[in-house]
């Protein structure tokens, strides 16, 4: 486990920085990240209130199911949940993050397992002498408070960060389809973090410490989940002249809770079928050593990670059902590039027990090369993702829809493909890639029956399948004006050519901002195709656009007023069927002042 993506891979990366992070709305990461194309979770509902078993993150169009197929990473260490592979979105302040990188492609052999269509690295601010605080407030009964500092004496720094948000929500059903047990999807969470670090001159090492508590209503009288989560982490790293060596280690434990129910069709009658506690913990390490010459630099490590998790659900009116057990996955990897002229080659390997009694072999290859503004880049690679718990030994129900577990699982695999071509001028930067995933033994939700009143679904091997596509941005910069534009193809089917569930073939974004002296403002839109829901395409979620808008303006000193609106438009959109249609977030706008003084 790496934690920086840019020097290490030639593949397709996004990097936003702090400003860019800032001037996007959203209250928490995933929606800003959403500007990129490809970027999604499992449904299009907003984290802010959808189920966090629904949060898996994917790009490029791999991944029909709530597991990441991508890893996420917060100061080198996994975001991800240990039991399911979901991310907790709400762990991450938006406003306390340097910058992102978005790697797409598994183009290195650096990261192993939920690596399979790429990773994606997020940086905290560096330690400084700072104290912040804000509040802001909303319609739907949105507050949001946020405060911290930090400061910096000699070689030693501490800092400390709290969250508190709350929402009444919306309504997740269409109004001409709601009953008497609907009720608005709601939200609220508080999340902290504490960091110490020793800066010297050779060797770093930070420890941090962050906790989440959160408590969700699904949109029904009875249907609700919460969370509590805690994880510990440490970071050493040694400069030996041109050479460095680093080490980390980490442990999380967590606790899912949620409970089910029964609709009727009419939606008028509801009853609670089971009550579900899933306790989970991981342990992971990793150590590498980095070797930088003239022309030349290598990567050598080893990392491992242990999860142990239990899924118990109490049924109603009488029965236990227990599911559980633990993954213990470790792999070595190297990584080297070398330098011919003006071309750059890059050759990887990893080998890593999956925790299944079998072991996958991760070869990378790839070449960068530039003349003058242009960059031509390529990789062929092969990843893996090992299924999680939570598909092993977890069942869950979404409204009339239940999901059955399946411990008779494979791994997945991926053989992929690319080419790109960057171009780089003093205020414009394009990009294009071409790319072709095949996917062995893809782990989706196979519909086993579908009846009006039930839709009974198995997480199963789905076989061969095939994503391919064609990224596009392009960025300019004028005076105090910026203006993006992105775009994704991604077609991606089975062997029986149906369409891959919950990946739309088109998607893009663009965004205009303007900033200058305190003054931020900024204008995108989000647009996603058409999609399924199932895998049998049977079920259509038509395609949307959504209009953003982020204002920001200094007072005084460090004194900011700022204004976030999120679909402008009041766009109805459909997030998925259970079989009842769900729907996404309307029109939300919070308004609020922040303090930040450095």
């Amino acid at each position: 486990m790496v934690g920086a993506i840019t020097a290490e891979t030639p593949a397709n990366i996004t990097v936003y920085s702090e400003l860019e992070v800032r001037r996007t709305p959203g209250v928490n990461l995933d929606d800003r990240l959403r500007m990129i194309p490809g970027f999604s979770n499992f449904r299009r509902s907003s984290s802010v209130v959808a189920n966090p078993t629904t949060q898996g993150l994917s790009l490029r169009g791999i991944g029909s199911s709530g597991a990441s197929r991508t890893l996420v990473l917060w100061d080198g260490i996994p975001l991800n949940d240990p039991f399911g592979g979901w991310v907790y979105w709400t762990r991450v302040d938006p406003e306390e993050v340097d910058r992102v990188e978005v790697s797409r492609g598994a183009s290195t052999s650096l990261f192993g397992d939920r690596a399979m269509s790429g990773a994606v690295a997020l940086f905290s601010r560096q330690p400084a002498r700072r104290v912040e605080g804000g509040y802001e407030g909303g319609n739907r009964g949105t507050h949001s408070v946020n405060g911290g500092g930090g400061f910096l004496a000699g070689s030693f720094g501490a800092s400390a960060h709290v969250r508190a948000f709350t929402t009444d929500g919306y309504y997740i059903v269409p109004e001409g389809r709601r009953g008497g047990i609907d009720r608005r999807a709601k939200s609220r969470f508080v999340a902290a973090d504490t960091r110490l670090d020793y800066l010297g001159s050779r060797d770093r090492f930070f420890a941090k410490l962050d906790l989440i508590t959160e408590e969700r209503g699904n949109g029904t009288m009875v249907t609700a989940n919460s969370t509590t989560m805690g994880n510990l982490g440490a970071h050493y790293s040694r400069q030996l002249g041109r050479d460095s060596i680093s080490a980390l280690a980490y442990h999380t434990r967590a606790e899912y809770r949620a409970a089910f129910s029964t609709i009727t069709a009419d939606r008028n009658t509801e009853r609670l079928s089971f009550r579900q506690q899933v306790p989970s913990e991981a342990t992971g390490a990793a150590g590498f050593y980095r070797a930088q010459r003239t022309g030349f630099s290598f990567t050598g490590g080893a990392d491992m990670q242990r999860v142990e998790g239990t899924s118990t659900d109490t049924l109603v009116p009488t029965g236990r059902r227990v599911g559980g057990g633990s993954l213990f996955q470790r792999g070595v990897y190297a990584q080297s590039d070398f330098r011919v002229k003006q071309a750059q080659f890059f050759l990887g390997a990893r080998q890593q027990a999956t925790g299944q009694n079998t072991s996958f072999f991760s070869p990378s290859a790839g070449f960068a090369a530039g003349r003058g503004p242009l960059r031509f880049r390529g990789s062929a690679y092969r990843s893996f993702r090992a299924p999680t718990l939570n598909e092993l030994y977890r069942e869950f129900r979404a409204g009339n829809a239940v999901t059955q577990a399946n411990p008779r699982l494979r791994q997945e695999s991926l053989n992929g493909a690319e080419f790109g071509v960057d171009v780089q001028a003093e205020q414009t930067r394009a990009g294009l890639t071409f790319y072709r995933n095949e996917l062995s033994d893809l782990i989706t939700n196979v519909t086993l029956s579908a009846t009006p009143a039930l839709i009974t679904r198995q997480r199963r091997n789905a076989g061969a399948a095939v994503s391919r596509g064609i990224e596009a941005e392009v960025r300019r910069r004028w005076r105090n004006w910026t203006g993006e534009l992105s775009y994704l193809f991604a077609d991606a089917r089975v062997s029986t050519r149906e369409r891959i569930a919950q990946i739309p073939k088109h998607g893009g974004s663009a965004q205009l901002g303007y900033f200058r002296e305190g003054t931020l403002v900024n204008v995108g839109i989000r647009a996603v195709g058409l999609q399924f829901e199932d895998d049998r395409n049977t079920f259509v979620l038509p395609g949307f656009a959504l209009i953003q808008v982020a204002v920001s303006q200094r007072i005084k000193g460090p004194m900011s007023a700022i204004l976030n609106v999120e679909n402008l438009g009041n766009r109805l959109f459909y997030t998925g069927f259970t079989p009842a249609p769900q729907i996404g977030f309307p029109r939300l706008w919070r308004a609020g002042l922040r303090w930040q003084s450095r």
